[in-house]
């Protein structure tokens, strides 16, 4: 398969000459790429013209073929395109020079089309017409899996803040045993570990599947707000 380098390279001029024209700029990316064909094409001619050289790397000479076909099988996918777009061009052209037909059927035709209401009833009509006029409904997002999260950290630290100097010592079932949901339960558990990260409470247990134990061994009465200055927020 040939390659003219020359019609190439005019086609690119042509199309330079084309974005001038409908200032749009030169797409620098179009035109690495044009570079980049141009370049390995000038190597390939020039190989062929030129005598070649006894002592040939193979591996540099498999590149090059290899380079060559890639080369190769773009400009032939170009080519494919270049003449799907001359098709549809002409065949563009040629279906604007058509007038399509706006009348109805001729008058002598009218009695051959069907009827579209033909054994429907009145009834029948009134209904199909309330329900094509009827309101849609707003479309909503069924949100009944997702789960809402009404607990904060910084309340559960607030709630665990006033009960545990009371009870002194209480396990963690028994602290939770008045929550609803699983949730809740996380939360008042990532306030336990606030307020041990603070130095108010103890956490003892005695074996990996035991009771969780916790121990306060804050002083009797702690400001709520010192100690709700110090907790993260948790987010999810």
């Amino acid at each position: 398969y040939e390659v003219s380098l020359h019609t190439i390279i005019d086609g690119f001029l042509a199309e330079l000459d084309r974005l001038h024209q409908a200032e749009q700029g030169v797409d620098l990316q179009v035109l690495t790429e044009f570079l980049l064909i141009a370049a390995t094409l000038v190597d390939l001619k020039a190989r062929r013209l030129l005598p070649g050289s006894d002592d040939v790397d193979l591996d540099e000479e498999l590149g090059r073929w290899e380079e060559r076909d890639v080369l190769l099988a773009r400009l032939l996918e170009c080519k494919t395109f270049k003449d799907a777009a001359a098709v549809l061009s002409r065949m563009s052209a040629e279906a604007g020079r058509s007038v399509p037909r706006r009348a109805g059927p001729e008058p002598e035709l009218m009695a051959l089309t069907p009827d579209p209401l033909e054994g429907v009833a009145p009834a029948q009509l009134r209904a199909a017409f309330i329900r094509a006029a009827a309101p849609r409904p707003v479309p909503t997002v069924d949100l009944r899996h997702v789960t809402f999260i009404r607990a904060s950290v910084t309340d559960a630290v607030a709630e665990l803040l006033d009960e545990l100097p009371r009870v002194g010592r209480i396990g963690f079932r028994q602290l939770t045993s008045g929550l609803g949901e699983r949730m809740e339960v996380v939360v008042r558990f990532l306030a336990l570990l606030e307020l041990y990260k603070d130095g108010l409470v103890d956490l003892d247990q005695v074996g990996p599947r035991a009771e969780l134990e916790v121990v306060w061994v804050g002083p009797e009465a702690t400001a709520p707000a010192l100690a709700l200055a110090t907790v993260d927020s948790y987010e999810g």
